[in-house]
């Protein structure tokens, strides 16, 4: 039977460990709550730098989840006023050609063509 990772004593000299993302989160919470950086980085066989990174990581991340906030009807709203908007916007645009246009004595737009 293969062995994991997760199978590896704590202390094994030598293994490069890989950590999923659970227990990085959970290493850095460790580190949050006040626990002792070297004691968790030796009781983990990481380097204290590695486990800080975790930490500050984990921070940057709750700090993004933070600014987040969920749609509401407002934002519906929005997308269909900033909608509306832009189909304003170009038909006012069209009318100010058309109207320089006129004013230069230029017909508004190219003759059709009959079939």
């Amino acid at each position: 039977m293969d062995k994991t990772p997760d199978d590896e004593p704590a202390g094994a000299a030598g293994v490069e460990r890989r950590f999923s993302a659970r227990r990085k989160v959970a290493a850095a919470a460790r580190l949050l709550r006040g626990e002792p950086l070297e004691t968790i980085a030796r009781e983990l066989n990481v380097t204290a730098a590695r486990l800080s990174e975790w930490r500050d990581r984990a921070l940057a991340a709750a700090e993004a989840a933070m600014k987040e906030r969920g749609r509401d009807g407002r934002d519906e709203e929005l997308l269909r006023l900033r909608a509306k908007l832009g189909e304003v916007t170009m038909a006012n645009e069209l009318l100010q050609r058309k109207v320089a246009a006129l004013e230069e004595g230029r017909p508004l737009g190219r003759p059709r063509r009959r079939p």
